[in-house]
């Protein structure tokens, strides 16, 4: 008897053993830190700790990502619970999330660099970068878009459940575009993500080129944010989440099917919370857009009544409870709660990530005044 045709037996019993043996579930360790606490920082990294275990378990949350930052460097990067239910896979603070309208802020860098190269001027009106869209009843700048003065409208109905595909930003117009305004631009403030898919639209013809492309080319890759891409739903994304919701009994479901290829710059890209505190300290702290470009984007916008916004160019400008300037944004996408939050000066960033439709940020928002105490003391 020939050695394979020996082996044969052997591996027929060893596949039968194996079959019959139970399958044993094998324990998933939390997730570590990604670097340890500095010891100033030791006893709030335990309290946010402790904190986020007790809402992860109170709330239900599938999965959460958590990392924070002071003065350019990580004092705390953390998963908690999964990223696939189902699979039982660990989230990981390179693990990627719908940011939803986090997205806003990533595309205002495109347009300050545009700006601030002197290749597009947000005052102009936006058809010199976009001839094919409609003209309204007065005229409609970048600028105004970028604080949602603009007039244009939000969502309506089930668009925020899109299903289809949308092949080009161009092509994604054709949803508003035909609509008239809901409001002289400039007199009032309304949100709307809409207003963002203009914007990209005008970053390609101002940049000539694709969308996608340039935000790649002079965003994500400076910046070295190899993790945040945009969320092609017909592509195998490593380490995507999986996106979950609540029906009206509260029960946890896999969220319902889109494609957000319809809204990529107010709302369709996936990152991570470590690629979130990479850029939100290289454009609010640090020295990556040139001053006017960081003007454009941190000056708190005005009605044409003087009345100001709480918002300059893609992100929401506050203050805390001692008058400090609070630079911030949140997100809201199928399947993904998101904030990240940016206090100039104690230098703390916090981004927090859920893979949960609607879930409750206090948690990412008192973990932020946490270290920002912490920071200041």
């Amino acid at each position: 008897m020939s050695f394979h045709a020996r082996l044969i037996p052997i591996f027929i019993l060893a596949m039968v053993v194996c079959a019959a043996a139970p399958m044993r579930a094998q324990p998933v360790a939390a997730p570590p830190a990604v670097a340890p606490a500095p010891p100033h920082y030791g006893a709030v990294v335990a309290r946010a700790r402790a904190m986020a275990q007790a809402q992860m378990a109170e709330q239900g949350w599938p999965g959460l990502s958590i990392a924070v930052s002071v003065g350019g460097e990580t004092v705390w990067a953390e998963g908690f619970g999964y990223a696939d239910l189902e699979q039982r896979t660990p989230v990981w603070p390179a693990t990627k999330f719908r940011v939803g309208s986090i997205s806003k802020p990533l595309t205002a860098a495109a347009v300050a660099r545009l700006y601030a190269e002197g290749r597009l001027d947000v005052d102009a009106p936006v058809q010199t970068y976009v001839p094919a869209f409609p003209e309204k009843r007065a005229s409609v700048t970048t600028r105004q878009l970028g604080a949602h003065l603009a007039g244009i409208r939000h969502y309506r109905g089930e668009e925020f459940l899109m299903r289809d595909h949308f092949d080009t930003v161009a092509d994604g117009l054709a949803i508003f575009a035909a609509d008239t305004l809901l409001f002289e631009p400039g007199t009032r403030y309304s949100y709307s993500s809409y207003g963002w898919n203009l914007i990209s639209a005008v970053v390609e013809g101002a940049a000539g080129e694709d969308f996608l492309s340039y935000m790649r080319r002079r965003v994500f890759i400076p910046l070295g944010m190899r993790h945040t891409v945009a969320d092609y739903v017909d592509s195998l994304i490593t380490q995507r989440v999986r996106f979950y919701a609540r029906d009206d009994d509260g029960t946890l479901l896999n969220a319902p099917y889109v494609d957000n290829s319809y809204k990529w710059a107010g709302g369709g890209f996936l990152s991570t919370t470590e690629d979130l505190l990479r850029f939100a300290n290289a454009v609010v702290l640090g020295d990556f857009l040139p001053p006017e470009g960081k003007a454009l984007l941190f000056t708190e916008q005005r009605t044409t009544s003087g009345e100001g916004v709480d918002y300059g160019f893609g992100w929401r400008i506050t203050e805390d409870d001692r008058g400090r300037r609070v630079i911030m944004h949140t997100g809201g996408s199928v399947g993904g709660t998101s904030i990240l939050a940016v206090h100039p000066d104690t230098g703390v960033v916090v981004a927090a990530l859920i893979n949960l439709s609607g879930a409750d940020l206090s948690l990412g928002r008192e973990i932020f005044a946490m270290f920002v105490e912490a920071a200041g003391e």
